[in-house]
C-alpha cells in the first residue's frame, strides 16, 4: 500500500479507537476517576508504572493502588506518615511489590516537594531537551531516586538511554500531554508538545508496525522507538503518537 492509503488506513483505525469506549477496558480509567491535576498525575503515573500483563488485572490492581492511598493520591504522597506506608506492604502486582510501592511514594513525595511536580520534573527548560523527550526520561529517573537508596525498585522506571523503549513511561507521557476533542487522552498538561512524544512501543504495536512497513528493527528497543517514531511523524509531525491507538487496537483487538 501506498503512503496516502497506509495514512488513510490508519487514520480510520484511529477514529475508531481513539474513543471514550476505550477508556472501558484500559488503565487510562484510573487518572480519568480523579480531578485534580495532581491526582490525575499521581494516579497516572502509578497505573503506567504497572502496566503490563494482563489489562484487567493491571486495572483491579491499579485500582487497588488508589484505595491503599485513600482514594487521594496526592493527598496521601504529600502528607503520609511512616506506619500509612506500611500498609503498602500487602500490594503486590508481578514483580512490582510493596517495597516498590513505598519507594514510589517517597519518589513522588520528593518530586512534588523538591522539583515542581512531575510535568515540571519531565519539563527541561533546554528547547533542544524538549524535542528529545527521551532524554528528559533518563533524567526524570536520576530525579526520582535521588532521595532512595532501593535499588531493586529502579527497574520499575525504564531509561531510554540504557536502551530501553520505554513503553510505560512513553504511555504515561501521551496521557498527560496528548489532547484532542474525543476526551480519551487527558492532554493536561501544557509544556510539552504533542511532537514531542514518542509511540509507546509493546509486542502489539512492534508487530504490527512491522507488517504494515512501519518498523524494521526486530527489537522492541529504544532504536525501535526512534525508527517507529520518525515513521509516524511523516504521517502527523504534530500528533504522531496519535497512532498508537491504530497499531494497538489492530493488534489487541483484530488481531492484525
Amino acid at each position: 500500500m501506498t503512503k496516502a492509503e497506509l495514512k488513510e488506513f490508519l487514520d480510520e483505525k484511529v477514529a475508531l479507537y481513539n474513543h471514550p469506549n476505550f477508556i472501558e477496558s484500559d488503565p487510562i480509567q484510573i487518572p480519568h476517576q480523579f480531578s485534580l491535576k495532581e491526582d490525575i498525575e499521581i494516579a497516572g503515573f502509578l497505573a503506567a508504572t504497572i502496566a503490563w500483563g494482563n489489562r484487567k488485572m493491571i486495572i483491579n490492581n491499579a485500582k487497588r493502588m488508589m484505595d491503599l492511598m485513600g482514594n487521594s493520591p496526592y493527598d496521601f504522597v504529600m502528607s503520609h506518615q511512616e506506619h500509612h506506608l506500611d500498609n503498602l506492604e500487602t500490594f503486590v502486582h508481578r514483580t512490582f511489590n510493596g517495597t516498590d510501592f513505598k519507594t514510589f511514594v517517597v519518589g513522588l513525595n520528593h518530586i512534588y516537594t523538591n522539583h515542581n511536580g512531575l510535568e515540571n520534573a519531565f519539563y527541561n527548560h533546554n528547547e533542544a531537551s524538549i524535542l528529545n523527550l527521551q532524554t528528559n526520561i533518563h533524567l526524570f529517573k536520576k530525579k526520582f531516586f535521588e532521595c532512595t537508596n532501593f535499588e531493586r525498585s529502579k527497574k520499575h522506571l525504564s531509561d531510554p538511554l540504557q536502551g530501553s523503549a520505554a513503553k510505560r513511561i512513553n504511555m504515561f507521557l501521551r496521557w498527560m500531554v496528548r489532547r484532542d476533542n474525543n476526551g480519551v487522552d487527558l492532554g493536561i498538561w501544557k509544556k510539552i508538545p504533542m511532537s514531542a512524544l514518542s509511540c509507546p512501543l509493546d509486542v502489539h504495536s512492534g508487530n504490527v508496525a512491522r507488517k504494515l512497513g512501519l518498523l524494521t528493527r526486530k527489537q522492541n528497543d529504544f532504536k525501535a522507538v526512534v525508527e517507529l517514531d520518525n515513521e509516524l511523524r511523516k504521517l502527523d509531525k504534530n500528533d504522531p503518537v496519535k497512532y498508537d491507538f491504530a497499531l494497538f487496537g489492530l493488534g489487541v483487538f483484530e488481531g492484525f
